[in-house]
């Protein structure tokens, strides 16, 4: 069965500097970086193309002055793309009125930034209330679900206090709970935890991939930091000068690095926890596996930090069964290694 594509982005491009209206008709939308430079026009989103498939959690990354936070507000048109395509249920963002855009932000986009933007003159509860108060809902409508929120980001007891009350931590909650309260399809989040202690940012993640699990939105995030790239997308887009360089799980960024640009970036990814036996394992040779070993057979699925000891003890290489328990190949020291230390 096919994925559902929530959103497509096509052609996307976001020019700043004076003379960018007309500049990319001029270049049949193909201009090359000697034309940037000479019109003195720099590309913050660079003709990037890709889809978010729904439920998915798809992480852009990138070194500060990349892209990835303009790309972000393109998609929303909190900045205004220079050209391109936006999807979103198959409606082009680009072209919806004001109005139209605004219905959709409110209903169908919760957006969660690093300033946690909380008003300070109210209440945790009101502050989460806030959005359906926009949208006129009856005020014991929108508290009612306002604290039932509470309890899904873990504020119980913390109702009636005002943000200056709160840490940093319970601020972020707050704000994501505002971002839930619409029912959103899409959640986009921009760098949220990138404001916290380290403690703090790990206790986020948690809540934060125990929330998707339970609600099982679309997500698109963004971050500078590969290991929470790793901990919570699905897939990755790294982002540079603009480009999109590759996009893909962790463990095709690793194995399939598509230029030495994404190669660097992942170069201290934790590989053993990343790399599936599938990735590395060979063609079992007739004869070199019988029935009889399949007692010592590892999972196609199994990450290497899980096979590694037994593969290191064993004096021959060990079968890798898929799902039904065939042989699908083998995998020796010899291949964990050269996965591990390459």
């Amino acid at each position: 069965m096919s994925k559902s594509v929530k959103i497509s982005c096509k052609n996307l491009w976001h020019l700043f500097g004076k003379g960018s209206a007309g500049f990319l008709d001029k270049h049949q939308h193909n201009p090359s970086e000697a034309d940037l430079a000479s019109a003195g026009l720099i590309a913050a989103v660079h003709d990037v193309s890709f889809d978010v498939y729904a439920g998915e959690i798809l992480v852009i990354m990138g070194l500060s002055g990349s892209g990835k936070s303009t790309l972000v507000r393109c998609l929303t048109r909190l900045i205004e793309p220079s050209a391109g395509q936006v999807l979103f249920d198959g409606v082009d963002l680009l072209q919806a009125s004001s109005r139209s855009l605004t219905d959709i932000r409110r209903r169908k986009m919760g957006m969660v930034f690093q300033n946690f933007g909380l008003l300070p003159h109210r209440t945790v509860l009101d502050n989460i209330a806030f959005p359906l108060e926009i949208q006129k809902v009856p005020k014991a409508d929108r508290l009612t679900k306002a604290q039932e929120l509470v309890a899904t980001v873990g504020l119980e007891g913390r109702e009636h206090n005002f943000p200056r009350e709160l840490s940093g931590g319970q601020q972020q909650r707050v704000g994501i709970a505002r971002s839930l309260i619409g029912e959103c399809d899409v959640w986009f989040l921009d760098e949220p935890f990138s404001a916290l202690d380290p403690l703090i940012r790990r206790e986020m993640q948690d809540e934060f991939v125990s929330l998707q699990s339970r609600l099982n939105k679309t997500i698109v995030f963004v971050t500078h930091d590969f290991d929470e790239a790793v901990r919570l997308g699905d897939r990755v887009a790294i982002m540079k000068d603009g480009h999109l360089s590759q996009i893909g799980t962790a463990e095709e960024l690793l194995m399939t690095p598509a230029n030495d640009y994404v190669k660097k970036f992942v170069q201290h990814a934790p590989r053993a926890k990343l790399i599936t036996t599938q990735k590395i394992m060979v063609p079992a040779k007739a004869g070199d596996i019988s029935v009889a070993t399949h007692a010592n057979a590892v999972k196609a699925t199994d990450v290497l930090e899980k096979i590694a000891q037994r593969v290191i003890e064993a004096d021959k290489a060990l079968p890798v069964v898929d799902a039904a328990g065939l042989v699908v190949g083998q995998v020796s020291r010899e291949n964990l290694a050269r996965a591990l230390f390459q």
